[in-house]
């Protein structure tokens, strides 16, 4: 990779991350007209190009919106309006079924995700989706929870297809689209080592195929992860209930 291009995502990557703390945290109210880019990148310390791709990603967050001649303003949060019926929280985190279901309608939705991402996915978007599937690895090799770390990297990739809708369903649906998360009991995983190396392995072809643009391994990759996961819990409903 080029000393310099990297060098710029990652302070692309900070910038945005600052600013977006900045609007959440209320110092940049809805309505408000952010400092020019010649005013945050002296601020920063940071060329106007890599102010333009921080502000890029904030209006891909719908944090922000450009208006032309006038500026950069702070949008209201968005509060979509999610019907009753579609809310899923109907969903049973201790049946092992009900993580099952969850699981088939990922699949129909998650792998057109990761095709789309592998097409459209801007270079700082590719830098999170990368910097997501490290920060996973990094919760199973210290082996502490890797639950939210996961859920981070499934939603950085819908947000890399540049369609809100995928990130909007996965948003949805919260905490429950890791089924870890739902089935353990403490602080720590209770998944063995070596189905976490296998998780591991799993989300690494995916991130790949996104990273080096094949559309079609990695739809391939997050089927072969989907389902997988899906055969893994139907073993667990079968062990269950022969315990029964």
């Amino acid at each position: 990779m080029n000393k310099a291009r990297a060098t710029g995502g990652t302070l692309t990557a900070r910038l945005g991350e600052s600013l977006r703390t900045a609007i959440v945290d209320g110092r940049f109210p809805p309505g408000t007209k952010l400092p020019s880019e010649a005013q945050l990148g002296k601020s920063h310390g940071v060329s106007r190009t890599v102010v333009r791709e921080a502000i890029a990603s904030l209006r891909a967050d719908r944090l922000v919106d450009t208006r032309q001649g006038a500026g950069v303003f702070v949008l209201e949060p968005p509060q979509p309006m999610v019907p009753a019926a579609l809310s899923l929280q109907t969903i049973d985190p201790a049946r092992v079924s009900s993580m099952i279901e969850v699981l088939e309608l990922r699949t129909a939705v998650e792998v057109e995700s990761a095709g789309l991402a592998a097409l459209r996915r801007s270079p700082l978007q590719e830098e999170v989706i990368l910097e997501r599937h490290y920060a996973v690895r990094a919760c199973l090799e210290a082996g502490t929870s890797s639950s939210e770390a996961d859920f981070a990297l499934h939603l950085a990739i819908a947000e890399a297809t540049n369609n809100p809708r995928f990130r909007d369903f996965l948003s949805m649906i919260g905490a429950n689209v890791i089924p870890r998360a739902a089935l353990r009991t403490g602080d720590e995983e209770t998944d063995p080592t070596a189905y976490l190396k296998l998780i591991d392995e799993e989300h690494r072809a995916i991130v790949f195929a996104i990273s080096n643009g094949d559309d079609d391994g990695a739809r391939e990759a997050m089927r072969r992860h989907l389902r997988g996961s899906q055969t893994r819990y139907r073993a667990l409903l079968r062990e269950n209930r022969k315990a029964v």
